[in-house]
């Protein structure tokens, strides 16, 4: 399926709930999967659970990177023919896997940086949401820009693991903030025509909100880490 609401037919409205709680649930699985990636963090951090980890299993950070991309993959993918209890736990267990490739960075960066960082993306992150969601204009229109921003991205990652490009990387990270902002705009829009689509069907209602926590789930934590990158302040 392509998941893509601007491409379906909006004949359907109504529904058991409100298009505020529907928003407002899916937003709160949002935070629950933060929640859950930042205390898995926290924990590996405190233990030293990452550095046993990276230190006794090869390649942990790769099986951990294929593990999420994997369970990404497959709701994206599989979504429709999936539970709702099964769309729900593999959210949270993407959330608890991203947190030991999280608690990383708890090694790089200053803790205090870490945290004015994190303010500084609930902020932007809180006021993209709520222009995506307030907004009249139709924001379908920014899907191939935002698209286009996040293949060069990824190109970009690729080859700096084989070319020296550090001096590129502040205005790769600017690139990274622009793009993950327009992206939580335009996924808090969809939010609104998934209610619509699907507000004869409860079942996929509610694997709707589970997918679209997810992608503004990886909104937030995409925009936190290109701010980290940008703004954070590295320990000595």
């Amino acid at each position: 399926m392509s998941f893509d609401p601007y491409e379906l037919d909006r004949s359907y409205a109504g529904g058991g709930e409100t298009i505020g709680q529907y928003t407002a649930k899916t937003f709160l699985w949002m935070v629950l999967g933060l929640l859950v990636t930042f205390a898995v963090a926290i924990v590996c951090w405190l233990t030293n659970l990452t550095i046993y980890a990276l230190v006794y299993v090869p390649f942990i950070h790769l099986i951990v990177l294929v593990a999420t991309l994997v369970l990404a993959f497959t709701m994206a993918g599989r979504i429709e023919r999936m539970g709702v209890g099964t769309a729900k736990a593999m959210f949270l267990t993407y959330a608890a896997l991203f947190g030991f490739t999280m608690s990383i960075y708890l090694y790089l960066f200053e803790f205090t940086s870490l945290i004015l960082v994190f303010a500084a993306t609930a902020v932007y992150f809180g006021a993209l949401a709520a222009y995506g969601h307030f907004t009249k204009a139709d924001l379908a229109g920014l899907r191939p820009i935002l698209m286009s921003g996040l293949i060069f991205l990824v190109v970009f990652g690729v080859l700096s693991l084989f070319l020296p490009l550090a001096a590129f990387d502040r205005i790769v990270c600017l690139i990274g903030i622009a793009v993950f902002l327009g992206f939580t705009a335009y996924d808090t829009q969809k939010i609104r025509s998934f209610y619509v689509y699907y507000a004869a069907d409860p079942e996929m209602l509610s694997k709707a909100s589970i997918f679209s926590a997810l992608q503004l789930y990886l909104d937030f934590i995409n925009l936190f880490l290109y701010l980290l990158r940008f703004l954070g302040k590295q320990r000595n």
